[in-house]
């Protein structure tokens, strides 16, 4: 909206710059590499530690793969953190009485094949909640190598365009703005865009 002053567009403009700035993309390979040498760790011992393979740590530190939320819960677990601290930043809030406020349009970017998550509220250690804005950027089944299944729980409200969910214990459904659904992530499980443009939904997942 420019109808008012020329200084207050210019304000409205520096705002959504500064929105902008705000929205880091996420190096998760940065981060890895970082707690494997605080720990004086090979890829060898880092990969009995996790359970993936020496070779696939390298490609995600060298940002030559691009993690699943499955693989980012291994490396957690291996590395015997809590979840979140592989997404906070370096103003992390351990305090009872805390918030994180998340402006539209900022956050940390997680880019897989699939998916384009946008995480929230990533200054806040032990979170037992994890949100996201995703875009499901897939077209079909076939745009899978495995489906997704890690332990927790999560919760997918639809925000733009049409999704088909799959999980592997249930038939198919279909999902437009508006609708959601609420899972056991121990389920396999995978979604799809349905609609002609990406879809975008909220994706919680229990930490």
């Amino acid at each position: 909206m420019r109808s008012g002053n020329g200084d207050e567009a210019t304000l409205l403009d520096a705002a959504r710059m500064g929105r902008r700035r705000r929205t880091d993309p996420f190096h998760l390979g940065k981060r890895l590499r970082e707690l494997r040498r605080e720990r004086q760790l090979t890829l060898e011992d880092a990969g009995r530690m996790t359970g993936l393979a020496a070779s696939t740590l390298s490609k995600i530190e060298n940002d030559q793969m691009s993690p699943t939320f499955d693989v980012v819960q291994k490396l957690a677990v291996g590395f015997d953190i809590d979840i979140t601290d592989l997404f906070a930043g370096h103003s992390s809030q351990d305090a009872a009485g805390r918030r994180s406020v998340t402006m539209a349009g900022a956050g940390r970017l997680m880019e897989t094949p699939v998916y384009r998550h946008r995480l929230i509220a990533t200054e806040l250690k032990n979170k037992k909640i994890l949100p996201f804005v995703t875009t499901i950027k897939a077209r079909a089944l076939g745009d899978f190598e495995n489906w997704s299944e890690h332990s927790g729980e999560e919760f997918l409200y639809v925000l733009e365009g049409e999704i088909c969910f799959q999980t592997e214990h249930y038939e198919p459904v279909t999902l437009g703005v508006g609708d959601s659904i609420y899972i056991d992530s121990s389920m396999q499980h995978a979604c799809y865009t349905t609609s002609e443009k990406d879809a975008v939904v909220l994706w919680v997942n229990t930490g």
